[in-house]
């Protein structure tokens, strides 16, 4: 049986995919408190890294770090929704998929922390 939505191409399907990104980024907004604190850390954090940053490294560095712990906020969500979808009876399976994401974003915090506190470091204390 094949799927209907793989025919797609061209304009259509990046239509289609850009609509579907967008409900994603919404429904995630809308569900998750953590993407919206995220979010508005991100709103804040991005522009302050354009200025942080001296060269377009640093600027990606700083930049990129905000952008992966929404990027995996996000993975973590998809991840909780599929677990909820199958059901909320507590299995050890469930849990330990909903941990994983759980570090996975932690880890992304740590990251995105380590790599603001260099250059906050290098800009202002060096």
């Amino acid at each position: 049986m094949s799927n209907p939505h793989k025919g797609r191409t061209g304009l259509d399907r990046i239509r289609r995919a850009a609509g579907y990104s967008w409900a994603g980024l919404r429904g995630a907004y809308q569900a998750e408190s953590a993407f919206r604190q995220e979010f508005w850390l991100a709103v804040v954090l991005l522009p302050l890294g354009i200025w942080l940053g001296q060269s377009w490294v640093e600027r990606a560095l700083l930049l990129g770090s905000v952008m992966l712990v929404l990027v995996v906020e996000l993975l973590n969500s998809a991840i909780e929704a599929v677990v909820d979808r199958v059901g909320f009876e507590l299995h050890h399976l469930s849990g330990r998929a909903k941990d994983m994401g759980s570090a996975a974003v932690l880890l992304s915090l740590l990251t995105c922390g380590g790599i603001w506190a260099a250059a906050l470091w290098q800009r202002l204390l060096a």
